[in-house]
């Protein structure tokens, strides 16, 4: 069997500067017949076609018998998915669930969002973490209620407040099935473990590669496919594949006081900074700490001031 290499073409950027990738073919000669195949190179990583054909038809076939069933995932409307993605950062999917009922039963429109009582969305948002989504949400709901339908471009996707990049994508995938890649930690670690990737890639080459990747008219059937893949087949545990980056330790954080103060004031009307210390159980060598961690939060609009003393969740 002989082989013959030709490059078809280089790939330029915009700047003028040769990119990370070629294309290439690959002459296959075998009992004097030949075939050309085309193929990409990505710093190094070889694209055949007929691979990836392989993997997409695999984890395919797996996804058919092993898929999650998951609430977000029955038809829905864009409104739907953008809830559910701002829930998943940085969340378990198992915490999500209910919660993500529990959120639509309460704000079943995008106007109903809109129009929260801040107190409310954060009792409702409660246990979720990271608190400050729930009031970006509630922001990128009245900016879509501006709007005379739900924006269906990534430009105007990223201008809602709490949207970036991959959320964006996100929601262009599984609210429209558009033929768009993104990678989350599990997606990455499946392309990883399967030799289209190295750990040592950056976010944009590992990007290159879910581009060549995507199985075009299914975007939303192969993102869902290839996270159950990664959370149930190509784990963590199982690859030894470790994150890009990790969430600090919860316990003893600020993160986790944040999260008590926001809850007691879900509780109360108004309540006095000597009052939280105590509700919190901590001393008052704690004072100033707790004192830098409401002026974060009415910084961000979730506690406002009532005076000297007294905080409370804004109406």
């Amino acid at each position: 069997m002989l082989f013959f290499l030709s490059i078809v073409e280089d790939l330029w950027d915009s700047r003028g500067s040769i990119s990370c990738y070629l294309r290439i073919n690959i002459t296959v000669q075998k009992n004097r017949l030949t075939k050309p195949v085309e193929m990409l190179v990505i710093l190094g990583i070889i694209l055949n076609p007929n691979k990836i054909k392989e993997f997409q038809n695999h984890v395919m076939d797996w996804w058919c018998s092993n898929a999650r069933d998951l609430p977000w995932r029955n038809n829905p409307t864009p409104y739907q998915v953008l809830v559910s993605e701002i829930m998943l950062q940085q969340t378990q999917v198992t915490r999500v669930v209910p919660k993500y009922h529990e959120f639509l039963e309460t704000f079943p429109t995008i106007e109903d969002l809109s129009n929260a009582d801040t107190k409310k969305l954060l009792q409702v948002w409660s246990g979720l973490g990271y608190n400050r989504r729930a009031l970006w949400l509630k922001e990128a709901a009245s900016q879509i209620s501006e709007m005379d339908e739900f924006p269906s471009e990534a430009k105007d996707l990223r201008k809602l407040k709490g949207i970036g990049p991959y959320t964006s994508r996100s929601i262009l995938i599984f609210a429209f099935n558009r033929d768009l890649a993104a990678v989350d930690t599990n997606i990455r670690r499946v392309f990883i473990a399967a030799g289209f990737a190295t750990e040592k890639m950056s976010k944009k080459e590992i990007q290159e590669i879910a581009d060549q990747l995507l199985l075009n008219g299914r975007a939303s059937d192969w993102h869902n496919a290839l996270m159950d893949y990664g959370s149930k087949v190509l784990t963590a545990a199982s690859t030894g594949i470790t994150p890009r980056t990790t969430q600090s330790k919860f316990a003893g954080s600020t993160r986790q006081l944040r999260g008590k103060i926001v809850r007691l004031l879900t509780q109360s009307q108004t309540i006095s900074e000597k009052d939280l210390l105590s509700r919190l159980e901590l001393d008052d060598s704690q004072q100033n700490q707790l004192r830098c961690i409401l002026d974060q939060l009415i910084k961000e609009e979730m506690v406002e001031r009532i005076n000297e003393d007294s905080v409370r969740i804004p109406s």
